[in-house]
C-alpha cells in the first residue's frame, strides 16, 4: 500500500498554536453555527426573490442586493411562520405554522392563506391540522391530506370537499406516502395538481398487509408504557399495494390508472406531463432491477409504456433516475447511471425514442438544477463531479451537448438556485477551508452581483479555536483499489511521535465523507478530539459514491462484506506508518456506519482497540425498499444475508466496544440492538451499551447530544 497526499488546505486563520479548546457545549450551543438564508424564493419577475427572515417574508432586488419590501410579518399577524409558498400569480401565500414533524421527512401544520390584495388571513381548513397544502397552477383552489384522505378548498367559495373518503390509520392512505416510501423514496406529498388546474393525481396505498412494528415510549416517567403501532414491511415482507388515480375536480369522479397485474412494485415518481391530460408514472419492480416509464391518460385510465430501464444490479430510482419535460410537448430529459457506467442525461422523443446523449464523460451528473426553455436550443443546469469526485461544481450545457460552462469558479462544494427567468442566481459554496458562502450572481457574464452570506464570524471562530484543517490522502488495498480519505491531525503535529488514529466512516452505498467541503457537528466533535491528541481518519470505502456506477456497485448482494475489509486494510496502513500507533486505532459510526464499524471491529480480530457503534442496523431486520435494493430478498440471497450478519461474527469481538440506541428508533429498530446485546452475551463478551428513552434514530435534542458525546469521548480517553 502507499499514500499520496493529493490536497492539503491551509489558511492564514489556521494558526499552529491552538487557542481555545473546544467543549461538547460549544458545539452544540450554536458557537459554530453558521448563516444561511431561510425558505428562498425567486418571484414571477426575476428581478426579486424573497427569504424568511426573523418570522417575515421580506421582498430583495437582485439588481442592487436591498430589501426593498416586507411582503408579510408573521408577527404582525401573530403566526410562527415555518415556512411559505406563493400562489403561481403571487396574489397569495400559505404559511406553514406550528410544524409537527411525524417521521424523518413527513409532518403536520397549522397553515393559513394571506391574500395581499385585502390582507386578509384565514385558516386552510377548521376541520383539523393538514399536511402538504398546495396551491392549484391555476390559483383557484389548494389541496392537502388530512387523516390519510385527500381534500381541496376552492378559495372563491371557501367550502372544503373530500377527494376520498376511505382513508384509514393501518389501512388506507389517500395523497399522502407510507413509511417506507417516506424513508426510501424521499416521498411524502403524493398528490399533484394537472397544470391546468381541474385534476389531481394521487397515489393511494393499501397497507392493510403490510406487518406492525411496536414501538414502545416511557414519556418521561408515566406510569405505564405508550405503544405505538406503524406498519413496516421488513425485507422479504408484504409491502402497501400502491395504485394511481386521477380526480377530476369538474366531475368529481376518480379515475385508477391501469398499470397492469403485478401489485408487489414501487411507484418511485409521478408527475404530469406539458399536456394537462397525461400523466407520467415511473414503475419500479420489487428488485428494484427494470424500471418502466408509462404515460398515462387522465380521460380513459390507459397507461403506454414510453420506455424501460434494466440494470444488471439495481437501480436508485429516486437518486439518479431525473425526467424532465420539455415545453414543446414533444420532448423528454431522462437521466441514468445505467447506460455508460456514469450519471448523465438523455434526451428523448415523447414515444421513448431515445435522440442522443446530453452529457458524457467518466464523472457523474450530481444534481439537476434546472432547464431554460426561453432559448431557442434549451439549456439545462446540472452539478456534478467533472472536476474531482471531492468537489461539485455548477455547469450550464445546450440539450444538444454543445456550449458548455462551467459556472462554479471556488474550489469546494458548490450548489446553485436560480431565478425563473433564469437571469440571476444564487450560488452557494463551502470547502474544506471555507464555510458557506452565498453569492447574488447576474447570468449575464456570470457576474458577482452582491455577497449575501460569507461567514466572517465563523472563520474568525475557526482560528479562535485552532480547527485544523482537512488534509486529503489516498491508499491503495492489496487489490489495488485506490480509496480516498482526510487526516485531521493535532496542531504542532510531530511526526517523530506515535498518536492514537479514530476512523470515522458511514460507507453505506453511494454515501461520501470525504469532500471538499465545511463540515458539521461531528466534525467539530473530531476536532475537540484533536485538540486532546487523537489523529482523526475520514475513509469512504468500496460502494461509496461519486465515482460511478461500477464502484457503487461492486457490494451488490454483500453488502458490508468489501466495505469492512476496506476499513480493516485501511486501519493496518495507518498502522504501519510511523507517526501512528497500530495499537491505538478505534473506529466509529451510526447507522450504516454503526454497522460497519462494528463489523469491522469484530472481523479485523483486534486490529481495533475501541469501537463506538450507534444506531447499527442489520440487513434482516430492515425494511424492505433499501435492504432489498441492495441485496434482494432473504430467499433470494440466504447467504449474503448471513455472511455479512452483525450476529455472524459477534464471537469474533475483540477489544473496547460501546453500543448506543435511541428506545423510540422508528428507522433502525432498538430491536438490533437487543439482538446483538443477546448474542455477545451468549459468546461471553464484555463490553458497554447506553439506550436513551424514546429517542429516534437522530438521539436529537440538546442535552442528549450533550449526554452522548460527553459518554463517547470519556469512552475514548479511557479505552483509546
Amino acid at each position: 500500500m502507499r499514500i499520496a497526499l493529493i490536497l492539503l488546505f491551509t489558511f492564514v486563520g489556521f494558526l499552529a498554536n491552538a487557542q481555545k479548546q473546544i467543549t461538547i457545549e460549544d458545539i452544540y450551543n450554536g458557537t459554530f453555527a453558521e448563516e444561511n438564508l431561510g425558505s428562498l424564493n425567486w418571484m414571477n419577475d426575476g428581478r426579486f426573490y424573497t427569504a424568511l427572515i426573523a418570522n417575515q417574508v421580506v421582498k430583495f432586488d437582485v439588481t442592487t442586493g436591498n430589501e426593498v419590501a416586507v411582503l408579510a410579518d408573521g408577527n404582525t399577524l401573530k403566526i410562527g411562520i415555518n415556512d411559505y409558498y406563493f400562489s403561481e400569480d403571487e396574489t397569495k401565500i400559505i404559511f406553514l405554522t406550528d410544524r409537527k414533524g411525524i417521521y424523518r421527512r413527513s409532518f403536520t401544520g397549522e397553515y393559513y392563506i394571506y391574500t395581499f390584495a385585502n390582507k386578509e388571513l384565514r385558516k386552510v381548513s377548521e376541520n383539523g391540522r393538514q399536511s402538504y397544502v398546495t396551491f392549484s397552477p391555476d390559483n383557484t383552489k389548494v389541496a392537502f391530506v388530512r387523516d390519510n384522505n385527500l381534500f381541496y378548498v376552492d378559495l372563491k367559495t371557501k367550502k372544503e370537499y373530500a377527494v376520498t373518503k376511505d382513508g384509514m390509520p393501518g389501512k388506507i392512505i389517500n395523497g399522502s406516502s407510507d413509511w417506507v416510501y417516506e424513508e426510501e423514496l424521499k416521498l411524502t406529498k403524493a398528490f399533484e395538481w394537472s397544470p391546468d388546474g381541474k385534476k389531481i393525481a394521487f397515489l393511494r396505498f393499501d397497507e392493510s398487509e403490510v406487518k406492525e412494528y411496536n414501538l414502545q415510549y416511557w414519556d418521561d416517567g408515566a406510569k405505564y408504557p405508550r405503544d405505538y403501532r406503524y406498519k413496516y414491511p421488513k425485507t422479504g415482507e408484504k409491502n402497501s399495494v400502491v395504485t394511481v388515480h386521477i380526480f377530476d375536480v369538474g366531475t368529481s369522479k376518480t379515475l385508477k390508472i391501469d398499470l397492469g397485474k403485478d401489485t408487489d412494485v414501487y411507484i418511485p415518481k409521478f408527475q404530469w406531463t406539458k399536456n394537462p391530460n397525461l400523466l407520467s408514472i415511473m414503475q419500479l419492480t420489487r428488485l428494484q432491477d427494470k424500471l418502466n416509464v408509462y404515460h398515462a391518460d387522465a380521460t380513459t385510465g390507459k397507461a403506454l409504456l414510453i420506455f424501460y430501464e434494466k440494470a444488471k444490479k439495481y437501480l436508485d430510482a429516486y437518486e439518479s433516475h431525473d425526467l424532465i419535460y420539455l415545453n414543446n410537448k414533444t420532448q423528454f430529459i431522462f437521466s441514468s447511471p445505467e447506460r455508460d457506467g456514469f450519471n448523465h442525461f438523455y434526451l428523448h422523443n415523447m414515444d421513448g425514442q431515445h435522440i442522443g446523449s446530453i452529457t458524457k464523460g467518466n464523472w457523474e451528473v450530481d444534481e439537476f438544477i434546472g432547464l431554460d426553455q426561453s432559448k431557442k436550443t434549451p439549456v439545462i443546469y446540472y452539478t456534478s463531479t467533472e472536476d474531482s469526485p471531492l468537489e461539485r461544481h455548477v455547469y450550464k450545457v445546450d440539450i444538444n451537448g454543445k456550449g458548455k460552462t462551467k459556472l462554479s469558479v471556488s474550489a469546494g462544494t458548490n450548489s446553485m438556485d436560480i431565478s425563473k427567468d433564469f437571469k440571476y442566481y444564487i450560488l452557494f459554496n463551502d470547502s474544506a477551508t471555507k464555510p458557506r458562502s452565498i453569492s447574488l450572481m447576474s447570468s449575464k457574464g456570470n457576474k458577482l452581483i452582491d455577497t449575501l452570506v460569507n461567514n466572517a464570524d465563523q472563520i474568525e471562530t475557526a482560528e479562535a479555536f485552532g480547527i485544523r484543517p482537512k488534509e486529503f490522502f489516498t491508499f491503495e488495498t492489496v487489490d489495488r483499489t485506490q480509496l480516498n480519505g482526510y487526516f485531521l491531525k493535532p496542531a504542532k503535529f510531530d511526526s517523530t511521535k506515535q498518536y492514537p488514529v479514530l476512523i470515522f466512516q458511514y460507507s453505506g452505498p453511494g454515501s461520501q465523507n470525504v469532500l471538499n467541503t465545511w463540515s458539521g457537528s461531528n466534525y467539530y466533535w473530531h476536532q475537540m478530539l484533536v485538540q486532546k491528541g487523537y489523529v482523526i481518519a475520514v475513509i469512504d470505502p468500496r460502494g461509496t459514491g461519486g465515482r460511478g456506477d461500477a464502484f457503487k456497485k461492486q457490494t451488490f448482494r454483500q453488502m458490508g462484506n468489501l466495505e469492512t475489509i476496506d476499513l480493516i486494510e485501511g486501519a493496518k496502513y495507518l498502522g504501519s506508518l510511523p507517526f501512528f500507533d497500530k495499537d491505538r486505532i478505534g473506529i466509529w459510526g451510526w447507522s450504516y456506519g454503526g454497522y460497519a464499524s462494528s463489523v469491522a471491529m469484530m472481523r479485523g480480530a483486534g486490529v481495533f482497540k475501541a469501537c463506538i457503534s450507534v444506531a447499527p442496523f442489520s440487513w434482516e431486520h430492515y425494511d424492505t425498499v433499501y435492504s432489498e435494493r441492495y441485496m434482494q430478498r432473504p430467499k433470494d440471497n440466504p447467504h449474503g444475508y448471513a455472511d455479512n450478519s452483525l450476529l455472524k461474527h459477534a464471537h469474533k469481538l475483540q477489544g473496547n466496544y460501546l453500543l448506543v440506541h435511541g428506545t423510540g428508533d422508528d428507522n433502525v429498530h432498538y430491536q438490533v440492538s437487543m439482538n446483538l446485546v443477546n448474542k455477545l452475551v451468549d459468546e461471553g463478551k464484555q463490553f458497554q451499551t447506553f439506550y436513551y428513552p424514546d429517542k429516534a434514530h437522530g438521539i436529537g435534542g440538546l442535552k442528549t447530544r450533550i449526554h452522548l458525546f460527553t459518554m463517547m469521548t470519556e469512552f475514548l480517553e479511557k479505552n483509546l
